[in-house]
């Protein structure tokens, strides 16, 4: 029997001929091997609907799961009807399609944090320094409990709140929407931070780029939950997945902006990277 492999593919956004091409690469068997998505399944490539329709279904067989990214969330809202889509996200098609709603209401209740072993986390933009593993996956439960709620009352109302950039920074005190915003944008959203995890959202160049006084990445900074625990993240295109250090890996290879979608395997920290086939 061959060995099972554990990978983490970085931000598909809708590429689907490139998603496809990476498993083929690495011989993905859905039988054995297992699928972690960084986030962004879906937004500018150039078939949502069928990326996302893939995913659910690989997940439904229990070979694949995601956390959710900026862009998942963002299309959430757009269906719940509180945000207008951007002319250059592709995602009507899915709210549109015949299983629209139903495909919705699977992304929704996806988690913020996802943990595939005892030392490795998976969120969408990575982790503060500030915050510890634990917290992390705890925060993120927090945000995971109101997106995914039965009542679509709770949904709307944090959806309604959920864009915005204050606070932009974390403290224990903060409640209600506040609370609930701050999170999802350190999970989503972050780059760059300063020492005490004030975050930064204008900045999405590489890194030799000019950065605003006092912030840098945030995993430049002494992180809390990295000594404990791999994070692996995506969300950052300029990387192209870089190795930051054994314990930070990003996996966002560009694939939609013309670049590769990457694919980081637990067992043995390898990468795989395919260029975009319709770039």
């Amino acid at each position: 029997m061959s060995k099972r492999y554990n990978y983490v593919i970085g931000d598909v956004q809708g590429c689907f001929e490139a998603l496809k091409a990476l498993l083929k690469e690495i011989r993905f068997d859905p039988d054995q091997d297992f699928l972690w998505f960084a986030g962004d399944l879906v937004a500018r490539g150039e078939n949502s609907v069928g990326a996302l329709r893939f995913v659910k279904k690989l997940a439904d067989r229990g070979a694949a799961a995601t956390v959710l990214g900026n862009h998942d969330l963002t299309l959430i809202a757009c269906a719940r009807g509180l945000k207008k889509i951007k002319d250059k996200d592709r995602t009507q098609e899915i709210i549109d399609a015949i299983d629209g709603d139903e495909l919705i209401d699977w992304l929704r209740k996806q988690p913020l944090s996802l943990c595939p072993n005892d030392h490795t986390l998976i969120t969408h933009a990575g982790v503060p320094c500030i915050w510890s593993a634990e917290q992390t996956v705890q925060l993120a439960s927090e945000v995971q409990q109101v997106v995914g709620h039965d009542d679509l009352r709770v949904l709307d109302a944090f959806l309604a709140e959920m864009y915005g950039e204050q606070p932009d920074l974390w403290s224990d005190d903060l409640t209600g929407q506040a609370r609930l915003r701050c999170i999802t944008n350190y999970l989503t959203r972050m780059r760059l931070t300063n020492a005490e995890g004030r975050l930064e959202f204008e900045f999405k160049d590489a890194l030799d780029a000019p950065m605003p006084t006092g912030f840098q990445p945030w995993f430049e900074f002494e992180s809390q939950a990295a000594k404990t625990h791999q994070l692996i993240f995506g969300h950052w295109a300029a990387l192209q997945g870089k190795t930051i250090s054994p314990q930070i890996q990003n996996v966002d290879g560009g694939c939609v902006w013309g670049q590769q979608l990457v694919a980081y395997r637990l067992e043995d920290q390898q990468l795989f990277k395919v260029d975009n086939p319709l770039a």
